[in-house]
């Protein structure tokens, strides 16, 4: 990935219209069975079980009319990270009395159950950054707000501030691509100012790390300069915290919300009773 290309494999965050069943379901239903997918992906482990995960957010990223390419982009920025968990987990974890050694250097030893627990920890996690990709491209900034808030609605009985909570979801989910458009124009103007920023493998993780440093503080500054300026636009648009609200739309629970529930609890219900051998 070149170090001038960063929005461009964010894809958390965005929004890509299309006339899809999973553009049309209703917010509220989707979150809830996004979540469900995302538990089931989490608690998957076995080799099989997250083949057939990775199946289903594959055929869910098709539905979703979204292309495939760019959908799947989105997993790119997290491989470095994705590497070293690898490494750490195969190095490090699965090795109880009895089990097979498949390769030993001095203290380091791959085994067998360390290789497994470093596989399936690697595809769990793009598993579920793959779903969670896939919920923001589908559904606007908006819907996921009300969605949001309705479902959370009833812990307001409790003093549960769920306005407030659901407003802080949304600004986060919101400026993750801004920060990433931030990041790579300071990373343009700094290799403009004659700052290396060359080609590298996205292996080289240490030289991807050396070349951030130079634009965090800019882009802390930056973050603090648009909170101050979302304050402030929201002050001057009389918002107060804990005010009771109105919402001008009303989602109603359709066919194809139904349907869809059914199959993905379906799914999900399988994959917890299905004892995959390996």
């Amino acid at each position: 990935m070149s170090s001038f290309e960063l929005t461009r494999y964010v894809t958390i965050g965005q929004y890509i219209p299309a006339d899809s069943v999973v553009h049309r379901l209703d917010p509220r239903v989707k979150i809830i069975l996004f979540a469900m997918l995302v538990l089931t992906a989490a608690f998957a482990s076995t080799y099989t079980g997250n083949v057939v995960m990775a199946a289903a957010c594959l055929l869910v990223l098709i539905v979703s009319r979204v292309p495939v390419g760019y959908g799947l982009s989105g997993l790119r920025p997290a491989l470095p990270f994705v590497v070293v968990l690898f490494i750490l987990q195969v190095l490090f974890l699965g090795k109880g009395p009895g089990t097979v050694v498949l390769w030993q250097a001095g203290w380091f030893s791959v085994t067998a159950d360390g290789l497994k627990i470093a596989v399936v920890a690697v595809m769990r996690f793009l598993e579920i950054l793959c779903l969670v990709s896939v919920l923001t491209l589908t559904t606007t900034v908006n819907d996921l707000a009300r969605g949001t808030e309705a479902l959370l609605r009833p812990l307001a009985r409790i003093r549960f501030p769920v306005h407030e909570v659901t407003l802080i979801l949304t600004i986060t989910v919101r400026f993750v691509p801004t920060f990433a458009m931030e990041m790579e124009k300071l990373v343009k103007a700094q290799a403009s100012r004659g700052a290396d920023f060359g080609h590298f493998r996205w292996w080289q993780v240490v030289r991807r790390t050396k070349q951030t440093f130079p634009v965090i503080i800019p882009l802390f500054v930056s973050a603090m300069h648009r909170a101050e300026d979302l304050i402030t636009a929201m002050e001057a648009r009389g918002y107060v915290p804990g005010a009771r609200r109105t919402t001008y739309t009303e989602y109603r629970m359709q066919a194809r919300d139904g349907a869809a529930a059914v199959l993905v609890v379906a799914f999900c219900a399988a994959m917890w009773l299905i004892r995959f051998p390996v």
